[in-house]
């Protein structure tokens, strides 16, 4: 003790200290208190998806949807009005520009459900923004952009939430856990599929962009295109300059499960066939498509999509050693033996979109990312399984890749769909 500082100062400054120390303590809890207490604001963008998306965070409790944003201006007004009737703390804003909600210091998180040329664009300005992001499947329009997300994620600190659901549902994540646990043994092979009776979008013709409609920002981040009549608000997932297909538009649901139960991460082979077969339009992108997927370990995922025809497929399926496990949707399952006797059977009880959006808002309440069931970096990486079936699709042949990350080994032709081209002043910046 110094000799300046006789004991009646020194217990007398312990003391101030001590109450000090206290008063920070409950200040501490105080605020925890108060951030618990204080709603999670999210503003939604794109009123498609998001429309749904909306409704469900403004169901959520202590959850307030400040704004409901898309380039049209009577879907943004339909939407917030529909979220406003719920009785619920939210009272949303119809909006036109995202940008604004980004500049909103209430506004704790991005729901971006914009078409998939936005997706990673928008996310990663919203991470600079300090935004924490649910974004919708698929994560990325390109490869190039879902690493980037996964930097800006991790660069920020943000919790960046995909909107693969089924990762969220209970009797799903049964499913995957038996599997895990060796319910069929060692697995070898998933099969996934899809279905529709998507009709003819027919030939787009030149028109004026609607008066409700700002087409310019629509576009964003994607090179200039003039407005067709057939395009806006769905027909661009048929497009490559802004979608990517069935295999992106759907595929990444089952694909996402696909990987997750037979635990791999990036493929080392990749093989495609398919195109468009049952109709002369404006689309691009193949009505019917076959995709394997060879990884390590001698296993195989594979992904069948029909556009244009119901009958047929399923949804997951995995294949051991010692028996399948079959999944749907919902997450009911079956399990069968090595003698294809069915073993076991548990029914689902929904996709887990409830529960997705509340693991998204727990995240951000406790700051902590790694709680998120579906987080960006493996979004990325089940995304990543599209991008290269379409590369694999658009260049005719299979495409050989680094098992560490996903980039295609010794095609120049094939890596330069790696990425894409922005328009000048829109090109994405971590």
């Amino acid at each position: 003790m110094s000799p300046s500082v006789n004991r009646r100062d020194f217990v007398s400054t312990a003391a101030l200290a001590g109450a000090a120390a206290g008063v920070a303590v409950s200040t501490h809890q105080a605020v925890a208190q108060d951030q618990s207490r204080r709603p999670v604001v999210v503003g939604v963008m794109g009123m498609s998806r998001g429309r749904s998306l909306a409704t469900g965070f403004a169901k959520l409790p202590n959850v307030e949807v400040a704004y409901c944003c898309d380039i049209d201006q009577d879907r943004a007004a339909s939407a917030a009005a529909q979220v406003s009737q719920l009785g619920t703390i939210s009272k949303p804003k119809a909006i036109e520009d995202f940008r604004n909600m980004l500049d909103d210091p209430r506004v704790d998180a991005l729901v971006c459900a914009a078409p998939n040329h936005w997706h990673a664009p928008a996310t990663i300005m919203a991470c600079n923004a300090g935004k924490h992001v649910y974004v919708e499947k698929p994560c990325s329009h390109n490869p190039q952009e879902g690493e980037w997300m996964v930097e800006a994620a991790r660069k920020h600190n943000r919790c960046v939430q995909m909107g693969s659901q089924r990762r969220s549902g209970a009797q799903t994540q049964q499913a995957i856990k038996k599997l895990h646990d060796g319910a069929i043994g060692k697995l070898y092979l998933s099969k996934a599929w899809y279905n529709n009776a998507r009709g003819s979008i027919g030939t787009g013709k030149p028109a004026a962009v609607p008066a409700n409609q700002n087409y310019e920002l629509w576009q964003g981040p994607a090179p200039r295109r003039d407005y067709v009549d057939n395009l806006v608000h769905y027909n661009w997932h048929w497009r490559w300059h802004w979608g990517n297909g069935e295999l992106g538009n759907n595929g990444i649901h089952t694909l996402d499960l696909c990987r997750w139960g037979m635990d791999v991460e990036f493929p080392t082979r990749v093989t495609s066939s398919g195109g468009r077969y049952c109709y002369e339009d404006d689309q691009e992108t193949p009505d019917t498509h076959s995709v394997a997927f060879e990884f390590n370990g001698d296993k195989q995922i594979t992904w069948e999509g029909l556009s244009c025809h119901r009958h047929g497929g399923g949804f997951v399926a995995f294949y051991g050693t010692e028996g399948a496990l079959i999944l749907d949707s919902n997450g009911t399952h079956q399990i069968y033996d090595a003698r294809d006797k069915l073993v076991e059977e548990v029914k689902g009880v929904s996709r887990g979109d409830t529960e997705h959006l509340a693991n998204f808002v727990q995240a951000i309440r406790t700051k902590d990312h790694s709680i998120l069931n579906a987080e960006i970096e493996k979004g990325h990486r089940s995304t990543m399984l599209c991008h290269l079936g379409n590369i694999s699709h658009r260049t005719g042949r299979a495409l050989n890749c680094n098992p560490t990350n996903g980039h295609i080994l010794n095609d120049a032709d094939a890596a330069k769909l790696w990425r894409r081209d922005y328009e000048k002043g829109w090109e994405p910046k971590v």
